[in-house]
Parts: structure tokens; sequence; C-alpha cells
């Protein structure tokens, strides 16, 4: 499992209304990169856009003691779950096994993310002409140094797919300015992987593809 440039911090604030003092590892993430996090049950999960308009392909994995098991975020069963689009804070998305695995507890950004949209992959970008490009699909396996079968659906982070009246897709640039971040608790044991979504060939990333940062407090 890849590790990025991790620093710890002790700090003392107030946390979702709670003061209480916490140990801060941030992770960052570099742009068309992916990194992975073990997080314990209870542990709080922060994925902050550092320079602006970038998306974060979000993944988590149900874990063990001896590693991840095939258990993970459904975006899928989460839309059942809630029955909404994306879910509202203090909502959870569920695994393929429907069992809470996050729960949003906070956002700071605009509030635009998706559950609808897979991971960029391989044939994707074959299809738009620039085959052999970095993909979260590429991330997610790179991050986890598994070779999984079958990448599940992401959480799309800060992605702004808005649904036309006439049930079309819209491609827009993510809305969120440098600092933004969206924060989960985690229900369960889990490995939680972000990919910094290398799309180029769209404008979803604004300008270019740059950082995120994961931030773990217990």
């Amino acid at each position: 499992m890849s590790i990025g440039d991790i620093s710890t911090e002790q700090a003392s604030r107030s946390w979702l209304g709670c003061g209480m003092t916490q140990t801060t590892s941030r992770t960052k993430v570099p742009a068309r990169t992916g990194r992975a996090v073990r997080v314990d049950r209870g542990d709080l999960i922060r994925v902050t856009d550092l320079a602006g308009q970038q998306v974060g392909d979000l993944f988590a994995y149900v874990a063990t003691p001896d590693g991840i098991t095939s258990e993970h975020l459904s975006a899928s069963h989460t839309r059942a779950a809630v029955s909404r689009l994306f879910p509202a804070i203090g909502e959870s998305f569920v695994t393929d096994r429907r069992r809470p695995v996050l729960t949003m507890v906070e956002d700071t950004s605009p509030g635009q993310h998706d559950l609808l949209i897979a991971a960029c992959d391989d044939a994707r970008y074959a299809g738009l002409g620039a085959p052999d490009h970095p993909s979260c699909a590429r991330n997610l396996r790179d991050a986890l140094g598994v070779d999984v079968a079958v990448v599940p659906q992401p959480v799309n982070i800060f992605m702004r797919v808005p649904i036309g009246p006439d049930n079309t897709l819209g491609w827009l640039p993510a809305a969120t300015r440098p600092g933004d971040s969206i924060t989960f608790r985690a229900e369960l044991d889990c490995v939680v992987v972000v990919s910094a979504c290398p799309q180029d060939l769209t404008v979803i990333n604004g300008q270019t593809p740059t950082d995120l940062a994961i931030d773990v407090l217990r």
C-alpha cells in the first residue's frame, strides 16, 4: 500500500462542535496519482483541495488486521440507502453488503459532488485518443498494491456533473477554492484511497490537475 508524504501534529481545536485534542496525519496526493490510508472506526478523514478545482475519486474497502476485504463502498447501494443522488451531511455511504462505512460530517466546499460517474480508466482514455494516460482506476490499483479485478464506482468529490432537464449530463469545472474540504467519519475499519483525478482532456479539473491532501484525525 502506497502512503505519501506524512506529517503528524498535535492540535487543540474545535471540530464539528466538539473541543478535543487530535492527532492529524497528512498524506499528500500529488496530481494524477493516488494514495491509500488505513483508518480505524471513529477516525475522521478529511480530503482537502489544495489549489482549487481538483476532483478526487474516493474508494473505501473494509479492512481486517490481515488487509483489505472484498467488501467496499458501493455507490449504487448508497443511492438506494439515502434516496438521493449524493448523501447529505450526517448520512452514510454504505458497502455492497449495505453496512455504513463512511458518514459525511462536514463539507466546506460548494457542495457539488458526484455519485454517478465511473472511474476513468485505460478504455476511457483510449476512446479520447490518449492511450497509456494515467487514470483513477490505475491509481487505485497502484495505491492498494493489489490488482483488483473490478474497480468500484468511486465517490467523485468536488466533481460537477449536473443533470439537465432532458436527463443529459453536464461536465463542468470543479467549483472548489483552495482549502475547501470534505470530511467523513469511518464507521468501520477500512482503507480509504483517494485519486487526484488525472483527467486533463475535459474541463472537470479546471486548467490542469493539481494536488489533494488526506488528513486523518483521531
